[in-house]
């Protein structure tokens, strides 16, 4: 039986408050919401200081490990994840309960970086589905008077916390599923799209083919019906352009689906920052989620005019902004590559992307600026409304 005395408002508040952290458990189906849930209920129900949960890689360390308690700022000061060792690698690899009155004084006690918090009394427990263990939940520095040389967490704490672990395994299970199910989904829906892109536009060319081989047949012999039959080519390929649109507006990118655009956006330049000589920032500032054809377009606009710098400009300095404008957001990439005149592009009929740059922003209610000149580089910036 659960006993929760000791506790403020007796052994019914106890049992709210573990029905309350299972509660809200539940109500998450991202893995990382999940995660950050257990550990703030973990913490609030055992009104421990700290609390952190890891979910081991297979490579000696965390894939995730989230804590609450700690701010922002002591977290980066804090450093790299830990290693899967000591305490951490007994509760992984043994699947056993620690409860410990100084952690500082066991044995496999390994240290800690010098802006890692001052931890005393711990209590963790590992997160098992059946016998695969999905992760550990730890807390320490129980706030409450504690006896000489001994824990503050209890044979109490450590049974609630035992039943938190529990439903966290099922609600951390329930989550994995979701999302795989969310990636299986997006996978069979864009295979789903490329078949029949496939079939729409091979017909269309097809047919295309055939109506080229008519009409040079007829150029010479019968110029008016050869006239009809390029006019019928005009009309297939207008009907093949459309059949590619839609199906391009459909197939969203995932990344930007499940990541946002701010992150996505992040990491392509990032990755860009790598593969290139050029030095390739990014900077966002109180940029709020976007209507999804919005940010498509915008994602769409700022690969193209990447592209533009980094293989036809010549650019070693490229900055990427997006920035909060009233409802929607601005987009701004300057390079300091060799530059063009934009008049003098147009008039030649080489675009450099900028007809699809511009119809991207047109197609979302937005609209696209473009300043350039020889030697002084390019400045592409596209504004859209919000929702």
């Amino acid at each position: 039986m659960l006993m929760t005395k000791g506790r403020a408002g007796g052994p019914e508040a106890g049992l709210s408050r573990v029905s309350g952290a299972l509660l809200a458990m539940s109500r998450h189906l991202e893995v990382r919401d999940v995660l950050k849930t257990i550990v703030v209920s973990a913490r609030e129900l055992l009104d421990a200081e700290y609390a952190a949960l890891g979910v081991p890689d297979d490579h000696g360390g965390f894939a995730q490990f989230v804590v609450d308690g700690v701010s922002e700022e002591q977290w980066k000061a804090i450093g790299p994840l830990p290693r899967q060792h000591g305490i951490l690698a007994a509760m992984l690899k043994d699947a056993t309960p620690q409860r410990l009155a100084d952690v500082r004084l066991d044995g496999r006690f390994e240290g800690w970086p010098s802006a890692h918090p001052v931890m005393s009394d711990f209590l963790g427990l590992p997160i098992a589905d059946g016998d695969e263990v999905l992760g550990a939940v730890f807390l320490a520095n129980k706030r409450c008077p504690k006896p000489e040389g001994g824990c503050g967490f209890t044979a109490e704490d450590e049974e609630l916390l035992s039943i938190l672990a529990q439903h966290a395994a099922i609600a951390l299970t329930n989550a994995r599923l979701y999302e795989r199910s969310r990636e299986l989904t997006i996978a069979g829906e864009r295979a789903r799209l490329a078949h029949e892109l496939h079939d729409a536009v091979s017909q269309k060319l097809f047919s295309l083919r055939l109506t080229a081989q008519a009409a040079a047949a007829l150029v010479d012999r019968d110029p008016v019906r050869a006239k009809e039959e390029l006019q019928q080519i005009a009309l297939l390929a207008a009907e093949a352009a459309d059949e590619l649109r839609s199906a391009v507006v459909e197939l969203r990118p995932a990344a930007l689906d499940e990541d946002g655009l701010v992150a996505t956006l992040r990491t392509q330049v990032q990755v860009l920052d790598r593969a290139h000589s050029a030095h390739v920032t990014f900077a966002s500032r109180g940029v709020r989620a976007l209507p999804a054809a919005q940010e498509e377009a915008v994602l769409r606009v700022a690969q193209e005019a990447l592209h533009n710098a980094l293989r036809h400009a010549g650019a070693r300095q490229v900055d990427v902004t997006l920035a909060r404008r009233g409802q929607g957001a601005r987009l701004r990439v300057a390079d300091d590559g060799r530059g063009f005149d934009p008049s003098a592009v147009r008039r030649a009929g080489r675009h450099l992307g900028l007809v699809s740059m511009r119809d991207r922003a047109g197609g979302v209610g937005g609209g696209l600026t473009v300043e350039s000149a020889p030697g002084k580089g390019t400045v592409i910036e596209m504004e859209v409304p919000g929702g």
